[in-house]
């Protein structure tokens, strides 16, 4: 039995075995790592469950081969992930030691009485031990087979659900390997399952089975009791209540009675001579049981019967249950009656090594008294920790048996051994709180470490914390060896510096920070790690210690957190960008500054100061008067470009964001700066001709060239047609097309107008922006924020590459707290950062005089048959959307060609198909009803709508009523001639596509705009709206949005309510949420 290990667990066999690194790495398991180990009747396999990395244990399996004559040696199995022979198994086996070489110097040779007794306290620690694997029940759903498709209603395909037995894995996961319904029957304790979860999914696999027999008919023909698990008594005593008679299958039949209280199971010492001898006895409603009568029920067993002699007036069967299992190898000794007996030599050994173990797996009893019961010595847990003088503590727990024996925490447990595990639990729970506060006196499985050195702030904090915590332990002694280190706390404000020292590179910085208290320098890698870690203390080398909760250390730890995550080349040191001004400042506020490059403090400083700065006088070639806020946008943008900085301008529009930039450009040219090499500025195709006109009009001295085709069909190279030109202008089309020619050419300055063209990071405009070489770069836009804050990075990653230079950290960083969790914190650091290179002014901060703009929703109720044509259509779209938003990635195109069908058919019927063309469409009567009364008040109108079909079918019916229309869509050709035919003209309405005409007009000469159809981008109908409302207004602007009720646009209006937050939070201020679309959304439109 186990002594045919022994010769396979020496360091010898084991490092043939597996070799001398697989054998190191498994001894830390053996001495705290492996629970609850089993050996198996025959002595021939070895289970435990062994702690690993992951929160589920492994369960390891050993077993010794070659036991019929071959040679000897084992295997191992575990469900870790090498799983043959690993250092789990050689862990097993090491903790199988104990067992082999009792402490002690014990003799090889085991007596008989205790080999008996080693299986009856094993088995017993076994059943009651709490490292057992755990296990599941699946639930898989599937299709029912062709053979079971007529469960439920006919024609109705049933869906099944499987119920499956699972049982931990490696990494955390459920498996369904190594277990089964089958194992669960059949396989006993020994396989380590836990004996409650066993029982349970036993007891409804005899469910299952019971309603299989009824519904196929194909019952056992016999039940025998000991195939019942412990619900049987549960079962029984309901029957009996419902008024089953329970009776033998005697020829007279006698009653069968169940026991009023729980069998009692002890075992009972009696003195036989100088011997001891040891019995099992078991009590049934209080009296003794003789063997021959007696049977117990279940494996591991948890009722018994008693077959009394045949009597008229008794019962012919006794059913007791048992109060928890009993042991197997308990069991056997009472049903086969013999005793142990423990011979005199032996008794001492007995009462100190074996009788405490007995008695926590079984009640001890003498029932002659002959015996007089030892006291169990409970254990003590005792701490030495010992000073070497070196300013470190060794510190080492034992578990104390009096004062003979003592075991190091967590060391494997071997029946004989007289320990009680549940207390030396319990006294390791017990331990103060500063004990379970120092991590470096536990495992990483959660135990406490039986030997720990410690150094630094880990042995301040034990002598300072936990040292005195258990001195005041009354369950804990304390020995204390040579003198602690002489610890003094500083309360001295630290002193914060920093230091700015170039790179060589154009962008970066290299910043070293220094801290010292009293003097004394605190190296700052050291201190950043302990705030990083949490530490609330940091010790310096001459003892002196001081608090790390300051609330300038927190900031420190904030800021330079937040710079390393940004830095564009990750590493201990760090690096700060000089578009990182704001942060620059909020260290600044913690220290001062000792040292600072030359750069730096032109550069960075500079920016901070900038809004206190008298801005430079307008240009003299600037035949333009500015307003006070656009010569304070002309400044800021004159400081970026004397130094090299780009930025975004992000005026709302109509605020003259091109008038602002055509000064800089003058002033540049005057300054000589475009001698060398032109300015590049990239905008929408609309918008190339206004750029032209407005250069012409306000900056006539610079010579601007427009370039309107690709060099191919030019003919002629792009460097020949921009030579001498002191402003280039291009479309975003052509920049794309021609981005080798435009990349290869010097440039002094890039300007984007209506920036949000490139706010897709993956697009290739935005990489030909990124990769175009020139000092400064100005991104112009009304809307730099329109789905997502990764707009804003995009712009800034242009214009500013060192402020965030990654986009997965700065989604990290910012997008998924903001935009997901909602984080204000996180979102005032990002406006923080962004403010020195962004300006943002809206209408109402800077152009009072400007008249209001009035909003207005107009509902429009559909007549019966577009009702009825939309809530068709509506259930039928709603149906097929709901089954796909689950996926939306993989269905976008679909979920939105089934939006767009719901918000054409809300607008017209004839839009989706023209076999309803008989249908009038609602919103074109409401519309037509609204704009006769407004033309005839002589206003001019400005009518908006996504669909160019709509817009061509409300051109007709003007037509047809003799009102004057002049209409613009993507298709237009010469789309200056027809906005100045709207503004010199008389034609009172302008037909718009949202598209073609959101951005780049100027529309002044309308005071009335009607919107059609809502679009959940509210950036895009805002853009639309300030085509009239903008600077040169002098009326009052009248906005008509026309809404179906009871449709998608209802459902629309309430989601750009909530998308449009997002914008002004990070740009101006307000509430958050997302722009894009998402699948909740999805569900909202079609509720």
């Amino acid at each position: 039995m186990l002594g045919d290990w022994q010769e396979m667990v020496t360091d010898e066999a084991l490092t043939e075995a597996v070799g001398a690194g697989v054998l190191g790495r498994a001894r830390p398991y053996a001495r705290r790592s492996v629970l609850g180990l089993q050996l198996a009747e025959d002595g021939r396999r070895a289970t435990a469950l062994v702690q690993g990395g992951d929160a589920v244990p492994y369960r390891t399996t050993v077993v010794r081969t070659g036991a019929d004559g071959g040679r000897a040696g084992w295997v191992g199995a575990c469900t870790c992930p090498v799983g043959d022979d690993c250092k789990h198994a050689v862990a097993v086996l090491l903790s199988l030691r104990p067992r082999l070489s009792p402490p002690g110097g014990r003799r090889t040779a085991v007596p008989g009485w205790e080999q008996q007794l080693e299986e009856l306290v094993s088995a017993a620690a076994d059943l009651g031990s709490t490292s057992t694997v755990p296990i599941g029940l699946q639930f898989e759903m599937a299709d029912a087979d062709r053979g079971r498709a007529s469960i439920g209603s006919p024609g109705v395909r049933q869906r099944l659900v499987r119920l499956r037995p699972v049982v931990p894995g490696a990494r955390r996961r459920w498996v369904r390997s190594g277990i089964s319904w089958r194992q669960l029957q059949y396989d006993s304790v020994r396989a380590g399952w836990d004996p409650a979860h066993l029982a349970a999914l036993r007891a409804l696999h005899a469910t299952h089975s019971a309603a299989r027999n009824q519904y196929y008919s194909y019952a056992p023909v016999d039940v025998y009791l000991h195939e019942f698990g412990p619900g049987l008594w549960r079962l029984l005593a309901e029957a009996v209540g419902d008024g089953v008679q329970l009776m033998t299958a005697d020829r007279q039949p006698r009653p069968v009675v169940l026991a009023a209280e729980a069998a009692a199971l002890a075992v009972d010492l009696r003195r036989r001579g100088e011997a001891t001898e040891l019995s099992a006895v078991l009590r049934v409603d209080g009296r003794p049981v003789a063997p021959a009568a007696l049977s117990f029920l279940g494996m591991p067993p948890h009722g018994v019967t008693v077959d009394g002699p045949p009597a008229e007036d008794g019962p012919g069967l006794v059913l007791a249950r048992l109060d928890s299992p009993a042991p197997p190898a308990l069991a056997g000794l009472v049903a086969r009656g013999g005793a142990i007996t423990i011979p005199a030599g032996d008794v001492d050994r007995f009462r100190r090594d074996w009788f405490p173990g007995l008695r926590q797996a079984v009640p001890v009893i003498s029932a002659d008294g002959s015996v007089e019961l030892p006291d169990v010595v409970p254990p003590r847990l005792a701490v030495e920790v010992r000073y070497p003088g070196d300013a470190t503590a060794e510190v080492t727990w034992l578990l104390r048996y009096g004062p003979e024996r003592s075991f190091p925490p967590g060391a494997a447990t071997a029946p004989g051994d007289g320990r009680d595990p549940a207390a030396e639990q319990s006294l390791v729970e017990a331990l103060p709180g500063p004990v379970r506060a120092l991590p470096e006196l536990w495992t990483p499985a959660g135990a406490l470490a039986g030997t720990a050195e410690l150094s630094g702030m880990e042995a301040l904090e034990f002598t300072t914390e936990v040292l005195p915590a258990l001195r005041a332990d009354p369950d804990v002694e304390v020995a204390v060896l040579g003198t602690p280190p002489d610890y003094r706390q500083s309360t001295a404000a630290p002193q914060i510096s920093f230091t700015a020292r170039d790179t060589g590179e154009s962008d970066w910085f290299d910043l070293e920070v220094s801290v010292t208290v009293e003097g004394q320098s605190v190296p700052f890698e050291t201190l950043y790690k302990a705030l990083a870690a949490g530490r609330t203390r940091l010790l310096l080398v001459s003892g002196t210690y001081f608090s790390l909760q300051r609330p300038e250390f927190e900031q420190l730890r904030l800021l330079i957190e937040e710079a390393r995550a940004l830095q564009d080349v990750p590493g201990e040191g760090t690096r700060v960008s000089r578009y990182q001004a704001s942060l620059f400042e909020q260290l600044m506020a913690l220290g001062v500054v000792d040292e600072q490059s030359e750069r730096w403090t032109r550069e960075v400083r500079g920016l901070l100061d900038l809004e206190h700065a008298e801005p430079p006088p307008a240009p003299a070639g600037l035949t333009a008067q500015l307003r006070p806020y656009q010569l304070e946008g002309y400044g800021w943008l004159s400081f970026l470009w004397e130094h090299g900085l780009g930025g975004v301008l992000a005026d709302d529009m109509g605020l003259g964001k091109t008038l602002q930039t055509l000064a800089l450009l003058v002033r540049a040219h005057e300054a000589g700066d475009l001698d060398e090499a032109p300015v590049l500025v990239v905008a929408p195709t609309s918008v190339v001709s206004t750029w032209a006109r407005e250069a012409a009009r306000f900056a006539p001295g610079l010579r601007v060239a427009v370039v309107a085709e690709t060099e191919r069909k030019a003919g002629t190279a792009l460097h020949a047609r921009v030579a001498g030109a002191h402003v280039v202008v291009t479309s975003y089309a052509l920049f794309r097309i021609d981005e080798d020619a435009w990349t290869e050419l010097p440039w002094r300055g890039l300007v984007l107008d209506e920036a949000q063209f490139v706010k897709n990071h993956r697009a290739r405009t935005y990489q030909c922006a990124r990769r175009l070489r020139a000092p400064v770069k100005v991104a112009l836009t009304g809307t730099p924020l329109e789905n997502s804050v990764m707009d804003l990075w995009a712009l800034l990653s242009i214009v500013a590459p060192g402020l965030f230079p990654d986009p997965q950290r700065f989604t990290e960083q910012y997008r998924i707290p903001i935009e997901r969790d909602g984080d204000g914190e996180k979102l005032a650091q990002l406006r923080r950062r962004i403010r020195p290179l962004v300006r943002r002014r809206t209408k109402e901060m800077v152009a009072a005089e400007l008249p209001p703009k009035q909003e207005q929703v107009l509902e429009v109720v559909l007549n019966p048959r577009h009702e009825k044509l939309y809530q068709t259509h509506l259930q039928r779209e709603r149906s097929k959307v709901l089954g796909l938003v689950e996926d939306m990635s993989k269905n976008r195109m679909t979920i939105f060609r089934s939006l767009t069908l719901l918000r054409q058919l809300s607008l017209d019927p004839a839009l989706i198909d023209p076999a309803y063309a008989d249908v009038r469409s609602s919103k074109a009567d409401a519309f037509l009803e609204h704009l006769r009364e407004v033309v005839a008040e002589g206003h001019r109108v400005l009518v908006f709508s996504q669909f160019t079909r709509f817009l061509r079918g409300i051109r007709d019916r003007l037509t047809a009523e003799g009102i004057g229309w002049v209409y613009l869509d993507g298709r237009t050709r010469d789309r200056d001639a027809v906005v100045q035919e709207f503004r010199t003209g008389t034609a009172p309405v302008f037909l718009i596509s949202l598209k073609a005409g959101g951005f780049g007009l100027t529309l002044t000469e309308a005071d009335y705009v009607f919107v059609l159809d809502p679009w959940w981008n509210p950036a895009s109908e805002a853009q639309a709206v300030d085509r009239a409302h903008r600077i040169g207004q002098d009326k009052t602007v009248i906005v008509y949005r026309l809404v179906a009720v009871g449709t998608i646009e209802e459902k629309v209006m309430e989601l750009k309510a909530r998308k449009s937050a997002l914008f002004s939070r990070v740009v101006e201020d307000g509430a958050l949420g997302s722009g894009a679309l998402t699948a909740e959304d999805v569900r909202g439109l079609l509720s």
